[in-house]
């Protein structure tokens, strides 16, 4: 199985947690965490800087690595470094279908991949 490795960023502000929904791909629809795929020659943290310019026209400090999760998917292994980030900037929605900022109470509100509800659950003492 193919194995793909990304970075996600995960924002927290006055107790809400930034998220995207995917507006492309196998799992459009579907909400995660904002980030993508590590290029070859590139650290974790340096292709989540680029994947957030790139996606949300937006600034971020990542503040601390968070969690790595692995999940398999049917198409592909996910191998996902999550840090805990800022946003320096405001958000422009470039390839997402929207975003939100998610209380505790609704954080189940909207349909996320299987690797972000791993994430989710390691957030629930941060949140």
């Amino acid at each position: 199985m193919k194995s793909i490795h990304v970075a996600a960023a995960v924002v927290i502000k006055d107790g809400r947690l930034f998220t995207t929904q995917r507006g492309y791909g196998n799992y459009a629809g579907y909400w995660e965490f904002p980030g993508g795929k590590i290029e070859p020659g590139e650290t974790p943290a340096e292709a989540l800087i680029r994947e957030i310019r790139e996606e949300l026209n937006a600034e971020i400090s990542i503040d601390r690595p968070f969690l790595d999760v692995e999940y398999d998917y049917p198409e592909f292994h996910l191998i996902m470094h999550c840090f805990l980030c800022s946003l320096k900037s405001d958000v422009s929605l470039r390839e997402h279908r929207d975003a939100r900022w998610l209380d505790k109470e609704n954080l189940y509100s909207v349909k996320w991949l299987g690797a972000d509800i791993e994430v989710l659950n390691a957030l629930e003492d941060i949140l």
